[in-house]
């Protein structure tokens, strides 16, 4: 019955620290207990942008407001996007992880409804 070591080795592989009381060059390690320290891969979270689309109704001021109050736009980045949003269509409020995106989206809606806007926001994966 052979004795038992132990090797702790890096994420890379290399040994760091070894011991085997039984230096028998027959054994090829075959009683030596390893411990692999493994960082867990991080990823970044997939993003998301928030749009603002136009309607014929909201006003433009109302759209400035929002941009200000929800995605912290000061009054020029606030009116490019709304002008944007008015002559193309749609514009781009920011981008987010989806959970920011949709609790932007939900502030946005919310407060439309309640000042009687039919201002519509979306989210769509970056």
């Amino acid at each position: 019955m052979g004795t038992c070591g132990v090797a702790v080795l890096t994420a890379g592989g290399g040994p760091l620290w070894s011991q085997n009381s039984d230096n028998d060059p027959d054994k090829n390690g075959a009683d030596i207990d390893v411990v692999v320290h493994v960082r867990p891969e991080v990823r970044k979270p997939p993003m998301y942008k928030v749009l603002m689309l136009n309607d014929d109704y909201t006003p433009m001021e109302f759209v400035v407001h929002v941009l200000e109050r929800f995605f912290s736009k000061n009054r020029d980045e606030a009116t490019n996007i709304m002008l944007n949003v008015h002559k193309r269509g749609v514009g781009v409020c920011g981008v987010f992880t989806y959970e920011v995106a949709e609790t932007k989206v939900t502030q946005v809606m919310d407060l439309a409804r309640q000042n009687q806007h039919p201002l519509q926001c979306t989210i769509e994966k970056d």
